[in-house]
């Protein structure tokens, strides 16, 4: 059935039942390449649902180790993977769960300098940061290359999701145009995150993923998607295209990627102030 192997339709069974998947959408999952950026409380879950659905070829950019305090909410690592490049516990936990799927290391700060030649390798971004350096620069990097961004964000209690995709609907700089001032978002550290709330997160980006590549269903473009655990609501908010956006707008400026520091390093808890939900402020 479209090439698949008998392991291979016995693992995908249950997939390949669905009308809007069969064998012919598994076989495109199995052909697809997926970048995940950053390999922590987002990208765990991200990239075992992913490896799990029979995505291809996973590409795994982290430059961090695993400590101690990642293990409450990044579940692709174990203890005994402590002190060991992400990258590499990553790969180890993916590959024992589906052999089908090929890795791709890149144990390395992504930065203006490498960002266009490791994206351009991929069919969809999967952004799992945690800083906003980061995702200005994978935003921009996907506007230059009309690749699809999976967006995703955690703070507390709340997170956030969204789809970006060049020529459909706004970037991420158009719904935040300028990173917060240095100082103005607490560090996790500082702030703390309950662990669920990135799996719930990263889940959803593992599903808007599979639906790109699947090309069914609506797409969060022109939406964001605030997620409040406490409250165990979702809200709904409309994104508009920016006309004077500097990288996707009428008239960019953006014509070239620039260094606003990059790395996956856990700096930052990376919602924006003003686009919190009911506990954290008024959303947008």
């Amino acid at each position: 059935m479209f090439g698949l192997t008998e392991d291979q339709i016995r693992r995908y069974s249950r997939q390949i039942i669905l009308p809007s998947v069969g064998g012919r959408g598994q076989r495109r999952l199995l052909q697809a390449r997926v970048l995940m950026v950053g390999t922590g409380g987002l990208g765990s879950p991200a990239a075992l649902y992913l490896a799990a659905a029979g995505v291809g070829t996973l590409g795994l950019a982290d430059s961090d180790d695993v400590d101690l305090s990642n293990l409450h909410r990044q579940v692709v690592h174990r203890t005994s993977d402590l002190g060991g490049p992400k990258t590499a516990s990553a790969a180890r936990t993916i590959r024992a769960l589906n052999p089908d799927v090929t890795v791709t290391l890149h144990q390395e700060r992504i930065t203006a300098d490498n960002a266009l030649e490791i994206l351009e390798l991929y069919d969809v971004i999967v952004e799992g940061s945690d800083n906003f350096p980061t995702k200005y620069l994978m935003n921009d990097a996907c506007v230059l290359l009309k690749k699809p961004l999976v967006f995703g964000a955690v703070y507390q209690f709340e997170g956030q999701a969204a789809v970006f995709r060049a020529g459909d609907g706004p970037c991420y700089r158009c719904i935040f145009p300028d990173p917060p001032p240095p100082g103005a978002v607490p560090s996790c550290q500082e702030a703390g995150v309950l662990g669920a709330v990135p799996g719930v997160i990263g889940t959803i980006q593992a599903t808007e993923t599979l639906k790109l590549l699947l090309d069914v269903g609506t797409p969060l473009t022109r939406r964001l998607l605030v997620f409040d655990a406490l409250e165990m609501s979702f809200l709904e908010l409309e994104m508009e295209q920016n006309p004077t956006c500097p990288v996707c707008g009428q008239h960019p400026t953006i014509l070239a990627l620039t260094d606003g520091g990059g790395g996956e390093r856990e700096a930052t808890c990376t919602l924006h102030a003003d686009a919190r939900g009911p506990n954290g402020g008024e959303p947008l």
